[in-house]
């Protein structure tokens, strides 16, 4: 029986511009999932509508399968789309008509055009009322030379798109009721990735992704590059000489072990199989102790594969026992050996995280930026973990004596009217504006900027207030350079409880017109507890249990209804955010806590003396 051919891509773009809708329209109209399934099915990613975590599927098409990866579009994911691109053979890199490239779709198209892939362009969203698909097309080829594209990877295809709807076609004027000229582009523009020669060598795979199975254990997602895959195979398993392997002991070393079953996919099935050839992306079992980035082959003089390289960290914060007076009622999981497990667990499969385990007293956890570390750190809570964390650092390195720290470029899309404020505040920050264009005449502009990430901390959620939630603003690290020097930031003082009990609406009441609360009436405080913020930028304690005085004498205000204001409900994000260096925001299960990190006002006068 011949084998099939296959094509293997990943769909890559910015946030929200339509890569998981375009790819759960591929699988519908080919069959390969029903109506209503879809690629985001991480609770996370459904509650926050993006994709956190990359993600494997397959379909079939004119007696071809096509392996699809959908990859996640936020700049702190990054991580996820590097690992990815080692894998498959060319993107579908996916562009807004509307918002045309944005700083995720540089970045992912960078990467893509060093491993000389070849990309096919999908102009998505042409249905949008400001859609300018020409306009699109002339950035997205103006970004391909900037960015050093070859004469090859410059001349790319380019397919208009509505996702929604399901339908693609070659020239704008085309009538087209289906995707089917994205599948017949893919099949033209994409060599197959197979083929007998390759089939005839000796196994040599390396896992991309790692899953998990309550019956099976680990399962490795890998690419076959050379030979086949079957089930009860003795394997040998190098690891790597490279980035990835630093975080791994024993690098260069070779193990053996035993594959006991493979798995491809069928939409986003997985569906056992008795053998798996070169091209195609299977699951394996039976590798317990396998890592991502590691050569796994059936011959044990081949040598390993390069690791997997992927960018490094920009900021640094340290996880803590919970030691708060309300630790331990809501986790099941509070002591230092269980959140070591956690986090040893978590750098196996998050590529872009880093761990320093060095300390007795904290772990030093670095990553691509807030959303990444919030993120592992929601899943924490929800797997019933209690943690509390310190303020978010960058990460600086010393080059020929030179002190260097990570720069983001950002780029805002407001209305016109806030455009001041907008470049007053991040002049502030240390941030350079560098470019302006009007998006739509005279309604709104897109601002590029560059500046220190230590300048971006804290700042999205002043962005919403200036621009009253109708701003949008994306932003990626361009590396490491000079440092900016002192930067201005929004200076609001803590407003810290002095008593231990259930915060009264009558005290928050009063408390109200001082700042910015953080708990509503009925929550349960301590002493140290930030509650909230202070205008005047002063610290201020507070008592938000005290009751109303009741006495036998009528007056004026004694039946004076009490109005509060709904408070800041704190998330990790707006947790991360706000706090100051001697804070720390405590993470359980039901709740997201700010404490100072000297609970009475006596350690922390004692603190400051020293």
């Amino acid at each position: 029986m011949k084998p099939t051919e296959i094509r293997n891509i990943a769909i890559i773009a910015h946030v929200d511009h339509g890569k998981t809708t375009l790819t759960d329209a591929l699988l519908r109209e080919t069959g390969a999932e029903k109506e209503g399934a879809s690629m985001d099915s991480n609770t996370l990613e459904l509650e926050r509508g993006i994709t956190i975590y990359a993600k494997n599927a397959s379909l079939m098409y004119k007696g071809t399968k096509i392996n699809i990866v959908d990859t996640p579009g936020h700049a702190d994911f990054g991580s996820e789309v590097e690992r990815v691109l080692r894998s498959i053979d060319s993107v579908l890199l996916v562009v807004d008509a509307q918002e045309g490239p944005m700083p995720q779709t540089r970045f992912v198209l960078k990467k893509s055009l060093e491993l000389g892939l070849r990309p096919i362009v999908v102009i998505n969203k042409i249905d949008r009322p400001a859609a300018d698909p020409h306009r699109t097309e002339e950035q997205v080829l103006d970004l391909f030379l900037e960015l050093g594209a070859s004469d090859t990877q410059a001349h790319f295809p380019i397919v208009y798109a509505i996702g929604k709807q399901g339908i693609a076609k070659l020239k704008l004027e085309d009538e087209s009721k289906d995707l089917s000229p994205l599948l017949d582009t893919i099949l033209s523009h994409i060599p197959p990735a197979s083929s007998q020669v390759l089939r005839e060598k000796p196994l040599l795979f390396q896992p991309f992704n790692l899953g998990y199975d309550n019956f099976l254990g680990r399962l490795a997602v890998a690419r076959i590059y050379e030979g086949t895959v079957k089930p009860n195979m003795n394997v040998f398993i190098k690891k790597p000489r490279g980035l990835i392997g630093e975080s791994l002991p024993g690098q260069g070393e070779t193990r053996t072990g035993k594959i006991t079953k493979i798995f491809s996919f069928n939409g986003i099935q997985k569906v056992e199989a008795p053998l798996i050839g070169a091209g195609d992306i299977a699951l394996i079992a039976g590798l317990p102790d396998i890592y991502i980035g590691e050569t796994v082959t059936d011959n044990e003089g081949s040598p390993p594969l390069p690791a997997i390289a992927v960018d490094e960290p920009t900021i640094e914060l340290s996880f803590l026992v919970n030691n708060s007076p309300f630790a331990g009622k809501e986790g099941k999981y509070v002591t230092s050996r269980q959140l070591r497990e956690y986090l040893k667990r978590e750098i196996e499969v998050n590529v872009g995280l880093r761990v320093d385990f060095s300390s007795t007293e904290y772990f030093r956890v670095s990553g691509r930026g807030e959303l990444h570390i919030a993120i592992l750190l929601e899943n924490m809570r929800r797997a019933g973990y209690e943690v509390q964390v310190s303020q978010p650092r960058v990460i600086t390195k010393e080059e020929n004596g030179v002190l260097l720290e990570p720069f983001e470029e950002v780029i805002v899309d407001t209305p016109q009217e806030y455009q001041g404020i907008i470049i007053e505040r991040l002049g502030k920050r240390g941030f350079v504006l560098t470019n302006m264009s009007q998006t739509q005449e005279g309604v709104s502009v897109r601002i590029f900027f560059e500046g220190p990430t230590r300048g971006l901390l804290g700042y999205r959620s002043q962005f919403v207030i200036d621009t009253k939630g109708e701003g949008i603003l994306s932003s990626r690290v361009v590396g490491f350079r000079k440092h900016a020097g002192e930067i201005q930031k929004r200076v609001v003082g803590s407003m810290i409880s002095m008593a231990t009990g259930k915060a009264l609406g009558y005290a928050l009441w009063y408390l109200q017109e001082r700042g910015v609360l953080y708990i509503g009436p009925g929550t349960g405080v301590y002493e140290g507890m930030v509650i909230g913020n202070t205008a005047k930028g002063e610290e201020m304690m507070v008592n938000p249990t005290k009751g109303k005085a009741f006495s036998n004498v009528r007056s004026k205000a004694a039946d004076e209804a009490i109005v509060l204001t709904p408070p800041y409900t704190l998330t990790i994000e707006r947790g991360l955010e706000v706090m100051t260096e001697d804070e720390f925001l405590e993470v359980t299960p039901a709740s997201v806590r700010l404490r100072k990190q000297h609970l009475t006002e006596n350690e922390r006068v004692k603190h400051r003396r020293n």
